[in-house]
C-alpha cells in the first residue's frame, strides 16, 4: 500500500457554497430534516468551562447539562476530556492514540460508514475538536452543525433529555499524517527549516501578551492573529462565507499553502481548521500541543505586542 494521504478537505460540496450535498458544515434546517435518517448520528461534544478562586480556568464536561438542560433529539454525547483525549498527556486535550480514539467512537456508537454532525452548546469549537479528530483518524463522512445547540433552540427547535442511547460497535481508526503537528514542527517552520504560515486563532490580547493565559505571555513568532471569534455571526453561526473570506484573506491569499494554526489547547484552532477547509484549504494543520505545550517551555521563543519582523528579530527563550 502506498503512504496514507495527508489531511485533506472533505471532496464532498457545501450547502452554504450553493452547492447540493454536505460537506464540513450543516444548517440546522438541513440536520431538522434528516433527524430520522438511519444512518445519521448526532453528536453533542460540550464541554464546560468554569473558574476557580485564582481565576484559572477549569473545564468540566457537558454531559451533566446535556442530560437535563436538554440536546437535539436522537444525540449521543462524547466526551472530550474522559474519553476523546490522552489522560496521561501533561495538557488537557491532547488527541488520544489510535487504540484509544477508536475505543471511545466504538463505545459511543460509531461505525466507520455512519454519517456524523457534531454540535455544542457554545461557538463550535468542541464540535469542531471532535469534527477534526475523526477526520485526523480517517472518518471522512462528517460535518460540523452551524450554531450548534444555540442556534437551534434559537429557532424553537425540539430538545430531548436524558442520556440518550448507543449500541457499542467496532471502529477502525487510521491516522493520518498532517491534521496535526507538533512541537518539533512549528519550531522547524519558526527557524525557516520547514514551510508553513503559523496563524495564533486567540484574542488579541493573549495574543500581544497583554493578557497573561499560559506559562508565559505572547506568542510564537512569525505568527499572525486571525481570532475565531471574528469569525462568528449572530446565534453562534458562522459569518457570510465572503466575510470569511477577508477575514482569512492574510492565510488563504498568501503565497504560503500550507497552514498551521494554534491556540491555547488546540480546540479553538479546529474551529478554525473547519473554516479553512470549508473555504477550500487543503493544506491545515492543528499545533496539538498549542500555547500549553509551547509557553511552559522556557527555551522556546515568545514575542511579546503585535506581529512585526522587529518584533520577531527581539524573540528570545
Amino acid at each position: 500500500m502506498g503512504p496514507e494521504p495527508r489531511c485533506k478537505r472533505n471532496a464532498m460540496a457545501s450547502e452554504k457554497s450553493g452547492k447540493t450535498q454536505d460537506d464540513v458544515l450543516v444548517s440546522t434546517a438541513w440536520l431538522s430534516r434528516r433527524l430520522a435518517d438511519p444512518d445519521l448520528v448526532v453528536i453533542d461534544a460540550s464541554v464546560l468551562k468554569d473558574e476557580d478562586a485564582r481565576g484559572n480556568r477549569i473545564w468540566r464536561s457537558g454531559r451533566s447539562a446535556f442530560e437535563t438542560a436538554g440536546h437535539i433529539p436522537g444525540a449521543r454525547f462524547a466526551d472530550l476530556i474522559a474519553d476523546f483525549s490522552d489522560p496521561d498527556a501533561p495538557h488537557a486535550f491532547t488527541r488520544p492514540g489510535t487504540g484509544r480514539f477508536a475505543g471511545a467512537a466504538g463505545k459511543l456508537g460509531l461505525s466507520n460508514r455512519a454519517r456524523i454532525v457534531a454540535y455544542d452548546n457554545t461557538t463550535g469549537i468542541w464540535a469542531a475538536r471532535l469534527w477534526w479528530l475523526l477526520r485526523a483518524f480517517g472518518h471522512d463522512h462528517a460535518a460540523v452543525l452551524d450554531g450548534g445547540l444555540t442556534a437551534w433552540i434559537a429557532e424553537s427547535r425540539p430538545l430531548e433529555r436524558g442520556p440518550g442511547a448507543a449500541n457499542p460497535t467496532r471502529f477502525t481508526a487510521r491516522e493520518r499524517p498532517g491534521c496535526f503537528v507538533d512541537g518539533s514542527d512549528v519550531l522547524a517552520v519558526v527557524e525557516g527549516r520547514a514551510a508553513g504560515l503559523l496563524a495564533c486563532v486567540l484574542r488579541p490580547p493573549v495574543f500581544a501578551g497583554v493578557e497573561r493565559r499560559y506559562a508565559r505571555p505572547g506568542h510564537i513568532p512569525g505568527s499572525l492573529n486571525l481570532p475565531y471569534e471574528d469569525l462568528l455571526g449572530p446565534d453562534n453561526r458562522l459569518s457570510a462565507i465572503d466575510v470569511l473570506r477577508e477575514r482569512l484573506a492574510p492565510l488563504i491569499e498568501s503565497d504560503q499553502r500550507r497552514f498551521i494554526l494554534y491556540c491555547g489547547g488546540g480546540a479553538t484552532a479546529a474551529g478554525t481548521a473547519l473554516v479553512l477547509s470549508y473555504l477550500g484549504a487543503h493544506d491545515v494543520a492543528v499545533y496539538d500541543g498549542s500555547l500549553a505545550e509551547w509557553s511552559a517551555d522556557p527555551t522556546l521563543p515568545m514575542v511579546f505586542g503585535r506581529p512585526d519582523p522587529a518584533a520577531d528579530a527581539r524573540a528570545s527563550p
